[in-house]
This record gives structure tokens, sequence and C-alpha cells, in this order.
């Protein structure tokens, strides 16, 4: 595996590529938004570790400039930004992860494979559909009748996920783990909202209903109307 880290804190840089490297896992790193940058566009990495607080380009952004020029590598945001407004943004940016520091080397390990292998599992099928909706896993398009429908970053992953086992009914704190992460701890009425934003967009203008409520339990997406 090979990632590029992003960090311009010489010290935690020096102690995250030292710990991954014992893990047989390549390392670049850069100091700056502006470098991390040039090589995230010039080489291909498996997942990106990406800093919020960057001189130059903060990470919000370079996520976003990474994702515009259709770069699809996992990002893990790191960072010791730690409210709500501030994880909704990093999400919004492009980011697949958040961890906060101080961290634990472990979960930022664990966090790493785990991306690169949804990432892998991802690639081994692009394309996920159920019906007349389908998900390119690769181009992040969305269709439904061959109707292109633009989603936020939230609602696409929250599509992918329901996608991705279709039929399986999703409980409010797994989808709040597999989306947000374990250290992001969101309330109902706020997965509610974006599931409502979803269905919008995927349902409400399609005779038959492809995502459903499951009451007291959570959501699921199947082809009964």
């Amino acid at each position: 595996m090979k990632i590029l880290l992003v960090e311009d804190d010489s010290q935690i840089a020096s102690f995250v590529k030292l710990g991954l490297e014992s893990n047989q896992i390549f390392v670049d790193v850069a100091y700056d938004g502006v470098m991390g940058e040039k090589l995230a566009l010039q080489k291909k990495y498996d997942v990106i570790v990406l800093d919020v607080i960057l001189p130059g380009v903060n990470g919000f952004q370079l996520c976003k400039i990474l994702r515009n020029n259709n770069i699809k590598t996992p990002v893990l945001m790191l960072t010791s930004l730690n409210s709500t407004e501030d994880k909704v943004t990093g999400f919004e940016s492009g980011a697949d992860d958040y961890l906060l520091k101080p961290f634990a080397f472990q979960e930022l390990l664990a966090r790493i494979r785990a991306l690169n292998r949804r990432n892998t599992e991802m690639i081994l099928k692009p394309i996920l559909k159920v019906r007349d909706l389908e998900l390119n896993t690769v181009t992040r398009r969305v269709k439904r009748s061959n109707n292109d429908i633009k989603l936020t970053t939230l609602e696409y992953k929250l599509l992918e996920l329901l996608l991705s086992h279709p039929g399986k009914v999703f409980e409010r704190i797994e989808i709040s783990e597999k989306i947000w992460g374990t250290s992001f701890n969101t309330g109902t009425n706020f997965i509610n909202v974006h599931i409502n934003s979803l269905r919008n967009k995927i349902d409400k203008a399609y005779p038959d209903k492809l995502i459903h409520t499951v009451k007291g339990i959570g959501y699921v997406i199947h082809d009964e109307g």
C-alpha cells in the first residue's frame, strides 16, 4: 500500500511515517497543501491522510481541489478541529473519514487499512444498481431512468452504502459509524435530514419508491413499492 501524508507538524509526520513503514506501508510526506496537491495530482496513492490546518492551502480546500480534478483516492482527515460543523465541512469537501488529534496510532492504521479495503472492493464492483437506479463508483455518477442526479458528498455516501447491500436494513448507529466514523457522534435527526434530502432527489419524481424506513430501526433500499 502507498499513501500520501500531508502534515505540517514534522514530529507528527515522522511518527506516522515511521509507524506506517514498519507495517509495510510506503509513505510520501508533504509539509504543506501546495506540495500535497502537486504529489496527489502527479502520483497514484491508495489513501491520502490529510491535516486540515496547513500553510497555503488548507485541508478542506485541498480535498475539494482533488475531487474537482477527479481524484477518487480515499481521504482521511487528521485534525484537532472537533466541532460537528468542522466534521461536516470535511465530509462535504470530499473526505471519507475523520480522525481527531491526539490519536492512537493503531486506530489510524486500522482506519487506513479499512479505507484501502473499501476502495478495493468498490473497484471490483464499479456499478451499483437497483432497478432503474444506478451508481457508478468510479465516476461517482448517479442516474435514475437515465436521468442524471446531482448529490452532495454526504448524500452520495449514504446512497452508496445503501446500494452496496440492497435489502439490508441499516440501523442509524451503523450508518453513523460507516459514514462519519466512530468518533463522529451524530443524532437521529441529523441522519434523518440527509436521508430525506436523498429521498427528494432519488424517489420524489418517480412512482416506485426505493428508499424505505423501517420504523424504530433504520433504512433500507430495495425494489419493492
